[in-house]
């Protein structure tokens, strides 16, 4: 029996994160975040002082990077130079820059190419043995696994996206110009807010965590069945 691929869409907050790492950890999969290739893309590219406004250089960048994915959904790592950079690529000044990278339209390829190399290699051996992968980010249910075994898009509605952004103490005002921004910005590159023919909607506005995470674990034994 060959790995499954499950590939899970959506906008910021929706929970697609914490749900795709539970769901490997249970069935025992690879967890992979296609956006942190675009994190360490552009953390790359400001150590080395690469001009984000010169689509050329940074793609040129991110074809010469020496980047390890550690696909563990217990503890997923991101290796750059040998050096792990999990940390510094969840920082603010990556943040506030990432779209300039993922919106570049000669970089997005590479990196896209990169994610389905990651897919491939999971459902072959990998960190899961080749039982395969939960891959979660933009364009993962359409551009990237069209053919994945389960393809999800999760939503919800946007003030409830931008309340979990938020947390504890957060300003709800930056959050909310953050999360709507960002989402408007890749929205230029990507589809994320209609799922595709083929792609099924999980609507987490009303739902907690674990019924999130037991509504795709249901959806990915009907899948292997």
């Amino acid at each position: 029996m060959t790995g499954i691929a499950i590939a899970i869409d959506g906008p910021a907050g929706t929970g697609k994160s914490t749900v795709s790492r539970e769901v490997a950890k249970r069935l025992k999969l690879a967890y992979f975040d296609t956006g942190a290739t675009y994190r360490v893309a552009t953390l790359t590219c400001l150590r080395e002082g690469v001009d984000l406004a010169n689509a050329a250089d940074v793609a040129a960048m991110v074809a010469t990077m020496n980047v390890e994915l550690i696909l563990n959904p217990a503890n997923p790592r991101v290796l750059l130079d040998g050096e792990d950079v999990s940390s510094l690529i969840r920082t603010d000044t990556v943040a506030l820059t990432v779209s300039k990278v993922a919106t570049n339209l000669e970089a997005r390829p590479l990196l896209q190419q990169i994610q389905r190399d990651v897919i491939a290699a999971e459902l072959a051996g990998g960190f899961s043995g080749g039982r395969g992968v939960v891959a979660e980010g933009r364009d993962i249910t359409t551009v990237i696994a069209p053919d994945a075994d389960l393809r999800i898009l999760m939503t919800a509605d946007d003030e409830v996206r931008v309340a979990r952004r938020a947390g504890e103490g957060a300003d709800v005002a930056t959050v909310r110009q953050a999360v709507l921004g960002r989402d408007k910005t890749d929205s230029a590159v990507s589809s994320f807010h209609e799922a595709a023919d083929g792609v099924l909607t999980l609507d987490t506005t009303d739902l907690t965590i674990e019924e999130a995470v037991t509504a795709v674990l249901d959806r990915a034994a009907e899948a292997r069945a």
